[in-house]
């Protein structure tokens, strides 16, 4: 569904959170929401029906109860109608008043002379979804309130399990019927949850309010991490929200916690391109342990198809690590991997995980130097998009993506004391860039930017990346391209010039390589456009997937891509060595000041106050310097 582009904002924000009150004659609207915990994910259809009446239609993911075939698409997932609410025996009708987004789903309702309080998350440790109900009798009668789920058990078939049949369960929490007495309130749950038919219900929670407390505990944490402070609040929240996606969507498999883009279909696994490439460079910067753990582990599956003949390591480890797909071939895998991990491994600042990353990093990059053509430029047979437009047989991704990952492995190779493969890294470096340059330079329907592959004389969405890599040769001309007609759109960039289709990763990109070539004045309205279009539009409140595949799923990379857009657009953000990195503030014209608060980089934490013309660094112990904008900077805190 593509959601319409002229309405006036359906969602207000607030310092917590967004809300929708809903108008008594507005019509039907449904949205949908993913959220996730470490054994279960939530995908959550909302919304209003005819005359107001309340939607909500959840599904409910398990990704470690795996089917057959156990592929990468084999997690077990159901389908509700929801729970009924019942007075006095009759279900009651419920009317949507308002809905609110603040870490948690809430839906404030009414019905049968009730409030209702509907409260949607899901438990951060248990393989459980949480839909909490706190119901106030508003009424001058006495009544009878139950809550009854659609369906209490069902069976699957044994033969379509790993674990052979699973037993998936909607289980009343409070819900048995009960006198509820004028003003007086009672707390009532649906607990969606599964397990091996052969195995005991897993333990469930306590309360609904504790484990929502729990989930609100673990937002709030993510709040005080890399807090980003600006005039704009719709910037703020929308930035605040995507860190919540990003570091959610972590599972618990056998083979140890992974991130995955989730959306119904992609979970206990990972893959080149979101986690190595979009996710894990923020993880070395979050300062959200789990999230460190999450990408360890992803580096860790990637190295065990690390091999002396040099094949590719596959695009995506599945099934809780105990098998792979790479149906699309190379699609420049080692490239995505060796620029994530050089880049996490940096902003670790630890050189215990920069000894470990090591060898997965110099594999990568031999195997990359074995794909060079004779042109320079590396060779690959497809790219992230696999195949879904062209990409001919070398594409700029791969190319840009390993000249990075070149650059940040000749850093981390001079502070691991290797001081001649850091200078062979920046020399194959810098005849890369050339070969770029040669290859990939060209008018493309009229403006000097870049052809995507040989042969291609239609823009596209990925001549972004060079910008986000430092390729600046063709700025102006690239940047003219992304925000022309051609592929500029209401929901960002086209993934071809004169498709409909739209992928939000490459927008990101895109804001990301402008910012940092630091056109202001083009980059910050879109940004600002597009921020408020997934944060108070009609369908929020995070960076989306694509369309029309997939129905703008909310995979969580996309989150952690909006996140990168700031810290690494609009602040310049770099690891450059264990102890140092980068900043290159480009403070817009209409704020006084920005800053991110509490950054752990370079084996420590600081922050980051941007205010007139100056940059002021603060370290931990409160030692603090400041440095003037206008050009990139080194922090070096070996020498702070």
């Amino acid at each position: 569904m593509l959601f319409p582009t002229d309405l006036a904002p359906r969602w207000t924000v607030d310092p917590n959170g967004i809300e929708w009150k809903v108008e008594a004659s507005a019509p039907a609207h449904v949205d949908h929401i993913e959220t996730s915990g470490e054994m279960c994910s939530l995908m959550l259809s909302y919304g209003t029906g005819e005359a107001g009446v309340l939607v909500q239609k959840p599904r409910v993911v398990w990704p470690m109860l795996r089917t057959l075939p156990n592929d990468t698409h084999a997690s077990l997932q159901a389908a509700f109608d929801g729970s009924r609410l019942s007075i006095d025996g009759a279900p009651v009708a419920e009317t949507l008043e308002k809905a609110r987004l603040d870490g948690v789903i809430n839906l404030h309702s009414r019905g049968g002379g009730l409030e209702i309080k509907r409260t949607w998350f899901v438990d951060r440790m248990r393989p459980v979804a949480v839909e909490r109900v706190v119901v106030r009798n508003g009424s001058d009668r006495t009544v009878q309130v139950s809550l009854v789920p659609d369906e209490k058990v069902r069976e699957t078939d044994p033969a379509k399990g790993l674990q052979g049949a699973y037993s998936i369960r909607a289980v009343a929490w409070n819900g048995e019927a009960g006198a509820l007495r004028p003003r007086q309130t009672r707390e009532m749950a649906v607990y969606y949850v599964a397990h091996p038919s052969s195995e005991a219900i897993p333990a469930l929670p306590k309360s609904p309010g504790l484990s929502e407390k729990e989930r609100r505990a673990f937002v709030r944490k993510l709040d005080g991490l890399l807090d980003l402070q600006t005039p704009n609040a719709n910037v703020n929240r929308m930035f605040r929200f995507a860190k919540v996606r990003a570091a959610e969507s972590l599972f618990r498999t056998k083979g140890g916690l992974v991130h995955s883009p989730g959306g119904g279909a992609y979970y206990a696994a990972i893959w080149a391109n979101d986690q190595a490439e979009y996710a894990n460079p923020l993880f070395g910067y979050l300062g959200y342990d789990k999230a460190r753990e999450a990408a360890e582990t992803s580096w860790e599956w990637f190295a065990r198809y690390m091999n002396s003949e040099f094949r590719p390591i596959p695009s995506s480890i599945i099934a809780e690590g105990t098998s792979f797909w790479n149906g699309a071939g190379d699609r420049g895998d080692m490239a995505m991997i060796a620029y994530g991990a050089s880049r996490y491994a940096l902003a670790r600042g630890d050189r215990a995980t920069a000894t470990r990353l090591w060898p997965l990093i110099e594999w990568c990059l031999d195997y990359l130097e074995r794909k060079k053509g004779p042109e320079g430029v590396l060779m690959s047979d497809s790219d992230e998009l696999e195949g879904r437009f062209p990409a001919g047989k070398a594409n700029l991704n791969t190319s840009c993506l390993a000249y990075d990952g070149l650059l940040s492995a000749a850093s981390l190779a001079e502070d691991l004391g290797q001081a001649e493969k850091a200078k062979g890294y920046r020399a194959r470096a810098d005849a890369l860039r050339k070969a770029i340059e040669r290859y990939f330079g060209e008018t493309v329907e009229g403006f000097d930017t870049y052809r995507y592959y040989d042969g291609n004389d239609v823009l596209r969405a990925w001549i972004a990346t060079p910008l986000t890599v430092g390729l600046f040769e063709r700025a102006k001309g690239t940047i003219d391209a992304l925000f022309s007609p051609r592929l500029w759109t209401a929901d960002g960039l086209a993934s071809q010039a004169g498709s409909t289709t739209f992928w939000d990763r490459a927008t990101l990109y895109g804001f990301r390589g402008v910012l940092a070539a630091g056109d202001m004045e083009r980059a910050m309205p879109k940004l600002l456009d597009y921020t408020n279009r997934r944060l108070t539009g009609d369908h929020v409140p995070y960076a989306v997937e694509a369309y029309p595949e997939g129905n703008q799923r909310h995979l969580s990379a996309e989150s952690g891509l909006y996140v990168r857009a700031i810290t690494e657009g609009l602040f310049g953000l770099r690891p450059l060595g264990l102890r140092k990195f980068e900043l290159n503030p480009r403070l817009p014209a209409e704020w006084p000041t920005m800053s991110l608060r509490n950054v752990s980089i370079a084996g420590t934490v600081v922050g980051i106050q941007v205010k007139g013309d100056e940059c002021e660094v603060t370290a931990k112990g409160g030692k603090s310097k400041r440095y003037p904008l206008g050009k990139p900077f080194v922090v070096d805190l070996a020498k702070f």
